[in-house]
């Protein structure tokens, strides 16, 4: 089953596949089978054509992937045009919700340490 342009799993529940699309978790993937009135529990291969139809309108109502992607794009981009301080803090990349800088936030920040011995020697050339 496709649904705008994403392949959902054939042999996973229609509760969890729904969650490949980008901005379908759990609860609101329940929440449109429950509309639908499918079975949560069955498998995206098991499904009738009418009852992929009436998924797939279901789904078109939400905003997903690419208008979702650019929207919370537009919102970080918004912060930083009007210099509040979440948007200097996705400036400066770093932590934005409050979260301690002094001893974590290395992913963030890209300061990530290496402990001594850890991956393979690189062997010379001659």
């Amino acid at each position: 089953m496709r649904v705008s342009g994403i392949t959902l799993p054939d042999n996973k529940r229609l509760e969890i596949g729904l969650t490949a699309i980008h901005g379908i978790g759990r609860p609101l993937a329940l929440s449109i089978l429950r509309k639908s009135k499918v079975d949560a529990g069955k498998k995206a291969k098991e499904l009738t054509p009418d009852e992929e139809n009436i998924i797939r309108k279901h789904i078109e109502e939400i905003k997903i992937e690419g208008d979702l992607k650019r929207d919370v794009s537009n919102n970080i981009k918004r912060l930083k045009d009007i210099k509040a301080f979440r948007g200097i803090r996705h400036l400066r990349k770093l932590p934005v919700r409050g979260q301690r800088t002094k001893t974590n936030s290395r992913t963030v920040r890209g300061n990530v340490r290496k402990t001594m011995g850890s991956g393979r020697k690189s062997v010379e050339k001659k």
